[in-house]
Order: C-alpha cells, then sequence, then structure tokens
C-alpha cells in the first residue's frame, strides 16, 4: 500500500503528467533573483484544467502551496519551500486578440510575459502597454501587484481577470472590483490567482509606439542594474520619498554582504553578484533598513515577497 506521500505525487503526475511535476526542484533556477533552495513538488501545468487540478490535489492533500509566474519580486529562502511551488509561466502564456477601429482588447493567459505582451500589441499598432516593455513579470503576477513604471499601471488598461480562489472556485472580477493601488490589489489581499487577464488598448501608431518602447527600454538600462540577478526594486517607494534615493544618500552605495549587494547603479536595487544567498540578501535589507531610519526616521518596506524557509 503506498504512503500519502507516494499518492500524492502519484495523483500529480497521473493529472499532470511526468515532466509536469519535479521534486526536491532548486527554486534558484525559477527565480529572477537567482537564489532559493529546493521545493518538495514543483508543478508546471499546461492548461487551466490542470492549474484547478493541481490546486485540488494539494488542498486534499493539505500540501502547502505557492503559486509562481516568472519568479520575479520573489526570494525564496535557502530553506526551500516546505510544500509544492505551482508555477503558472511559460506553458500557460496564450494570448488572443480581438481588435477594431478604435483599438482591441486581448485575453492573456496568466504565465505570459508582460513584456512579450506589450511587444505583440506594438507590432499590432496598439497603444498603452509601453510602459511595460522592460518589466519582467508575468500578465498574473502584474495584476496582482498593479504594476507600473514611467507613469503607466496595469489598472490603466486591464478591464477584468479571471481568479481561482482558496476554495477552488472560479469567477470573473472586473477592474473596478480589484481596489487597485500602488504596488497592491484585491487580488494580492486575498491571496487570489490570476488564470486570464483581460486588457483593452486605444489604436496607435506603429513607429510612435516603437519609439517609446525604444526610449523606455533605454532608461531602463542606463538606469537600473540589468547586469545583475535581482527581484526589481527592493523596496517600495516610501511617501514622500525614494527609497533608492535616502539608501544613497545614508552612504550605502555599494554596500555589501558575500554576494548580496546594494546596486551602485541603483540604490534602490539590492542584486546578486555572484552566489547570493537569501540570509546575505536579508543582511543588506536588515542594515538598510537600518541605517536609513537611525539616519532620517523613514521605515523602508520591502517591496519584494519572502518566502520559504530562511
Amino acid at each position: 500500500m503506498l504512503g500519502k506521500q507516494e499518492e500524492f505525487i502519484r495523483r500529480l503526475k497521473g493529472t499532470l503528467g511526468e515532466q509536469a511535476v519535479r521534486l526536491s526542484e532548486p527554486m534558484r533556477e525559477h527565480t529572477t533573483f537567482r537564489i532559493g533552495g529546493p521545493a518538495d513538488y514543483f508543478l508546471s501545468p499546461d492548461s487551466e484544467e490542470g492549474i484547478l487540478e493541481a490546486v485540488r490535489l494539494c488542498r486534499e492533500a493539505q500540501v502547502p502551496l505557492l503559486v509562481i509566474g516568472n519568479g520575479s519580486n520573489l526570494l525564496v529562502g535557502d530553506g526551500g519551500f516546505r510544500g509544492a511551488v505551482l508555477q503558472i509561466y511559460k506553458n500557460y502564456a496564450g494570448i488572443r486578440w480581438e481588435e477594431d477601429a478604435e483599438g482591441g482588447c486581448a485575453a492573456v493567459q496568466a504565465g505570459a510575459l508582460l513584456g512579450a505582451v506589450a511587444r505583440e500589441a506594438a507590432a499590432r499598432g496598439l497603444a498603452g502597454l509601453e510602459f511595460a516593455a522592460g518589466i519582467p513579470g508575468s500578465i498574473g503576477g502584474a495584476a496582482a501587484m498593479n504594476a507600473g513604471a514611467y507613469g503607466g499601471e496595469m489598472k490603466d488598461v486591464l478591464v477584468s481577470v479571471r481568479v481561482l480562489d482558496g476554495q477552488g472556485r472560479v469567477t470573473e472580477l472586473t477592474a473596478s472590483e480589484l481596489d487597485m493601488g500602488y504596488r497592491s490589489s484585491r487580488i494580492q489581499r486575498e491571496g487570489l490567482t490570476v488564470l486570464e487577464a483581460r486588457i483593452r488598448l486605444a489604436r496607435g501608431d506603429r513607429q510612435e509606439i516603437a519609439r517609446r518602447m525604444r526610449e523606455l527600454a533605454e532608461a531602463r538600462g542606463s538606469k537600473q542594474p540589468l547586469e545583475y540577478p535581482s527581484a526589481g526594486s527592493t523596496f517600495k517607494r516610501p511617501e514622500g520619498y525614494f527609497a533608492g534615493k535616502l539608501i544613497m544618500d545614508a552612504g550605502l552605495r555599494g554596500y555589501r554582504v558575500g554576494d548580496a549587494m546594494v546596486s551602485e547603479k541603483h540604490c534602490g536595487f539590492v542584486v546578486n553578484c555572484g552566489e547570493a544567498t537569501a540570509a546575505q540578501v536579508m543582511g543588506v535589507v536588515g542594515h538598510v533598513q537600518e541605517e536609513v531610519y537611525r539616519k532620517f526616521g523613514v521605515r523602508l518596506e520591502m517591496e519584494v515577497k519572502q518566502v520559504g524557509q530562511f
């Protein structure tokens, strides 16, 4: 007779397929920070049915579940994740376009990269996603945290989302029901999983859209430490301040613990200079928070999500 763990693995593989279930999978292979210990189970279904079944099986087996996209904005502890990581990414990244004279709508599966959607929109002469061209996250994560840059945010283009709640129910929520704010939304607060996002874009000039996207790409390249693995901006923007300037003014540019370092190009980023560990990252983060508070009385809050065992 199979034990509970063996039966759980058997049911996962029977539902999702052998290739979609990995055991003791290093999370450093699945985060943009390139940091993180092993997940007990790593699941990568290629359909909505597979996602729903994976969630159901984990719930029935009482296995903790973490849903991720491409692993941006995420720091996984060196001890890994005790439970199942469900990745909604390249296996679930389709886009369906509907266009008219004024613009177009796209129904985007949650695993599609935001930058890829922006580039496809540009090729169709659809404007509104130029700000997103260099954002590394998936559309699901972008909707959940209301991702934005250079004056644009997801709430500007989002029409609705199809989400999965903790009880396994699928519902559709309009953008007005999501209470989207700075790097936050109802999706994030209630622990909902985005399955699909619907966006609306306006008709525009292809050359002008392409020019704006190149301009923003150049700005990112000149200001952000894209040459190193990171999880994006490490800290939220404190009201009335810029986190990067506070850190720079505190004399912490280049501050380092092991291979984790405050970027010398943009102090708002903690980067992985080689083989950084999560403990080293948190060592940098803790020192930065202490020094900024000591010198300026401002408490910096992490924007990067921490999961797993530290």
